[in-house]
């Protein structure tokens, strides 16, 4: 996910599995998700960027790290939080097939 430079937005994002969070290596921005529907869905809840790293593009490696490891992992996503139901998903429409619907509720 590195972009050019090195600077921040080259950060690396890592998985905190165990606080259900992806995060930069310092911690300070962050995912938060919780899984629903015995794991099979990732309620991706609250997403944070201090502001002195905002403009970044921290918050978007973050939610491409979720919505990767989701696809990854066969899980679908519901978008709770507001930066990736009404930002993230809307400027990349590819994610579009990750996220949970009420159509796929019987196929779960």
């Amino acid at each position: 996910m590195a972009t050019g430079s090195g600077g921040p937005a080259a950060a690396k994002i890592v998985w905190n599995e165990r606080q259900k969070r992806f995060e930069t290596e310092d911690k300070q921005a962050y995912l938060q998700y919780e899984l629903r529907n015995g794991g099979k869905l990732m309620d991706i809840v609250h997403t944070f960027v201090p502001s002195s790293k905002r403009g970044l593009g921290l918050a978007s490696h973050l939610a491409a790290a979720a919505f990767n490891h989701a696809q990854s992992n066969s899980l679908f996503v519901i978008p709770t939080c507001s930066y990736i139901s009404e930002t993230f998903v809307s400027r990349n429409p590819s994610w579009k097939s990750v996220l949970y619907s009420e159509d796929l509720k019987s196929s779960i």
